[in-house]
């Protein structure tokens, strides 16, 4: 397992001469995941437990400077969704949508700046930006903010990478534009390193789990 701790100023793209990296033992895991239609509620999985406090990106904390809305946690909000067939097809399909819709652009091509996070509204964007415009439009539609939240991921690749949990009563599952298929935490490949707290704005440790891919989407 790699513990891993990114340079605050960036994610999307961050190959490992950028992390701090301390090798506790074992591999990364390289895999990929592809996705189909996804029709039924998934399997029960296993949810992610936080370890401590994390420091935000940079570009987090200027995003939440601009819209402060998007950040804020209410309390009064549940901490999980409990997931129905109806609920997992609009997750999915949310998912699949806005992976087809925005054209991926690195920040420093979209904006002159190493790492900027936004939702897109000109059609492209990084991977941060796909999965912001993913959880506006499930808020719209009545989602909890609070159960959906950014992570700092370490890909198949070795590079910086950030994913939206959505947290449930089955577990932890991930939307991610680089794969259609919205797939449990533990199948991904990815190694975790931190995600937004539920409980305030800010973010907490993941301790850098390693995990095994998939190649088949949890249908």
């Amino acid at each position: 397992m790699v513990q891993a701790f990114y340079q605050r100023h960036t994610v999307c793209g961050v190959t490992r001469n950028r992390l701090y990296s301390v090798v506790i033992g074992g591999l990364i895991a390289i895999g990929s995941g592809t996705a189909e239609a996804q029709t039924f509620t998934p399997v029960q999985t296993s949810s992610l437990q936080a370890q401590g406090a994390a420091n935000p990106t940079v570009a987090w904390t200027e995003f939440c400077d601009r819209m402060p809305s998007e950040c804020t946690v209410d309390m009064k909000e549940p901490r999980t969704v409990t997931l129905t067939p109806q609920l997992w097809s609009t997750l999915t399909s949310t998912n699949r949508r806005v992976n087809q819709t925005i054209k991926a652009k690195t920040d420093d091509d979209h904006w002159g700046k190493a790492d900027r996070w936004d939702f897109a509204e000109d059609g492209y964007g990084d991977c941060e930006d796909y999965q912001l415009v993913k959880r506006k439009e499930l808020v719209l539609q009545g989602w909890p903010r609070r159960a959906m939240r950014m992570a700092v991921v370490i890909d198949e690749t070795g590079a910086g990478h950030a994913v939206m949990l959505v947290r449930t009563d089955r577990g932890d599952f991930v939307l991610d534009n680089k794969k259609n298929a919205v797939l449990p935490w533990s199948q991904t490949g990815y190694t975790y390193i931190k995600i937004e707290s539920a409980d305030a704005a800010a973010w907490a440790s993941l301790g850098g789990i390693a995990t095994s891919p998939t190649t088949t989407a949890n249908r």
